[in-house]
């Protein structure tokens, strides 16, 4: 069975990680624009990470045959640092169309304060104006106020729900976010979020429409092999293959698909890894004989 991670922080993981997911059946991931930990203090530490986003990230990938997609935006955390804020805001249009970008996000509420509601209802009519789909990231605290306050905003600017992927959804807030015709997506985390068992109750009482797992894999206790770990335990619990593969893999692919930027059918291909390449003159080798496979035949 073939995984896509929709929503994971590879920046924050190991190249072993990479290596790890490819062989768990993980064929593509998108890798969403967040807060990394520490605030940052001027405009060119974001230009340069959304740079790598779109160059080293999406080449350390591809070296182990995992397809890497990314979203762009300003996070909600530090949308309250309001002058630095409006210079992020300023610069995202230009990164917003590049290659392999396939939504705004994530973006939406941290705290549910007024910087973030105003950066968030700028990047939505970015959105909008850019035909773009935008990932929403929940709050940790008040949870369903902020979702439904993230539903109500994105509409007020004319976004349309198919375009909207909620995520780190909970029991409390799903019914809300199908109610409404947006995506949602959930993030399987090891002691926050949702679990691998709750998930399984979920698709059982839910279905599989329109719903999408993810790991949310970034620098604190996390788990990049959530999302093919999760697959196996709805299979063990009796879900149907076919709902399975819709949560764990066509679900990303339909909702993302909307960007014009995922190849569906090449995701299928069996990818083949070249480890003599660079970037920048660096390699994901350390000392290791590259692995070059062979072409696969038509």
């Amino acid at each position: 069975m073939r995984f896509f991670d929709a929503h994971i922080h590879m920046t924050s993981r190991t190249t072993d990680d990479y290596e790890n997911l490819a062989k768990a059946g993980v064929r593509a991931i998108i890798e969403p624009a967040f807060w990394l930990g520490q605030p940052r203090t001027s405009v060119g530490t974001f230009i340069d990470y959304f740079s790598s986003l779109l160059g080293w990230e999406r080449f350390r990938a591809s070296q182990f045959g995992v397809t890497h997609y990314c979203a762009i935006g300003l996070n909600s955390k530090e949308a309250n640092n309001e002058s630095l804020a409006r210079e992020v805001l300023d610069i995202l249009p230009r990164f917003l169309l590049k290659e392999g970008v396939v939504a705004l996000g994530e973006i939406g509420y941290d705290e549910i304060t007024d910087a973030e509601e105003r950066a968030y209802q700028e990047q939505l009519r970015m959105a909008v104006e850019y035909d773009m789909v935008v990932m929403v990231h929940s709050p940790h605290r008040d949870k369903k106020r902020g979702i439904i306050r993230s539903l109500d905003v994105a509409e007020e600017c004319g976004l349309a729900m198919e375009k909207l992927v909620i995520d780190h959804n909970n029991e409390e807030t799903i019914q809300d976010v199908l109610d409404r015709g947006a995506w949602a997506a959930f993030s399987i985390y090891p002691h926050t979020k949702m679990s691998s068992e709750r998930m399984v109750e979920i698709v059982k009482k839910y279905g599989p429409d329109r719903i999408i797992l993810d790991s949310a894999g970034d620098w604190g206790i996390s788990d990049p092999l959530a999302v093919p770990k999760t697959a196996r335990l709805m299979l063990e619990s009796g879900i149907d293959s076919s709902v399975v593969e819709k949560v764990a893999w066509q679900n990303a692919i339909d909702a993302y698909g909307a960007s014009g930027q995922i190849d569906a059918e090449g995701l299928l291909k069996t990818p083949v890894v070249d480890q003599t390449q660079l970037y920048a003159d660096n390699s994901v080798l350390r000392g290791q004989a590259p692995r070059m496979d062979s072409p696969v035949p038509n």
